[in-house]
């Protein structure tokens, strides 16, 4: 994909990577862009070199779905969550495992990298939020409060905050150095599956099945924009790196669509493909 002015979509070479034996669950980019990672409902994680399409490895270990795959931001390392109640460390050179992390009860759903790849924050079923040391896989400790599943976390780019969104209809977000619940967010009517920070930090997206895309003020907690062009259910939200974009992704109309919207003050220009 290309993309071109503000709130339009240019679609081209289209490449796709088909050699997955299930449903794929999630899928993410190395943050140089040369690799892609895509979990697959068979059980395994697949490597891709972006610009040729070849498969690099496809890796098992896993004894379930796998759920979730996320590269650190320095690209050392990727980590996978999955049915068997587990998240995986792997190292990017080698394509091998590195650690099994095992505290979770249930599935594990989610899973974020701090930004300077020393922490783990993963989230599931179980209602938990589980804090890690990514290079000795320990657990550091168990935030707690959700009602129902985490379906999503992020880091804040500081790293000094932790958001976490659930089932329950609420996103927590909290200092993860001392288990301190900082604010909690209410205003989403249906699940939550998927949150976002700014690239300052300031602000937080979220998006989930209540049709909605809402922005969040970090320091006050309040809700600064409802943005209710989506028809049906928001599978992902992200801000572009330089803030300026919100884009959130919707199966509408029985397909995925993205829309642009302006992180300014001035009504959005929407385009959908």
């Amino acid at each position: 994909m290309n993309s071109g002015a503000a709130g339009t979509l240019a679609v081209g070479r289209v490449k796709f990577f088909g050699q997955h034996r299930g449903e794929v669950n999630s899928s993410a980019f190395s943050p140089d862009g040369q690799r892609l990672l895509t979990a697959s409902e068979d059980g395994c994680v697949y490597g891709w070199e972006t610009q040729s399409g070849r498969l690099l490895w496809r890796l098992g270990g896993h004894a379930g779905p796998v759920k979730f795959c996320r590269f650190s931001p320095d690209g050392r390392l990727f980590a996978t969550t999955a049915g068997d109640c587990t998240i995986r460390l792997w190292d990017v050179a080698e394509a091998k495992c590195l650690h099994v992390l095992k505290g979770h009860q249930r599935s594990v759903e989610t899973v974020s990298f701090s930004p300077d790849s020393k922490r783990l924050a993963s989230g599931g079923w179980d209602k938990q939020v589980v804090l890690w040391e990514v290079q000795s896989g320990q657990m550091l400790r168990h935030l707690g409060g959700h009602q129902d599943s985490v379906q999503s976390s992020d880091f804040a780019p500081s790293s000094d905050s932790l958001a976490s969104g659930s089932w329950d209809k609420t996103i927590h977000i909290w200092k993860p150095s001392t288990k301190s619940l900082l604010v909690q967010l209410k205003g989403h009517v249906s699940w939550l599956k998927s949150i976002a920070f700014s690239p300052d930090g300031s602000q937080l997206a979220s998006a989930g099945y209540s049709h909605m895309v809402k922005v969040w003020d970090c320091n006050t907690g309040k809700c600064i924009e409802t943005l209710k062009g989506v028809l049906d259910v928001a599978h992902a939200c992200a801000f572009t790196p330089d803030g300026k974009l919100l884009v959130s992704g919707a199966a509408d109309q029985a397909r995925y669509q993205v829309r642009c919207r302006s992180n300014h003050p001035e009504p959005p220009h929407i385009t959908s493909p």
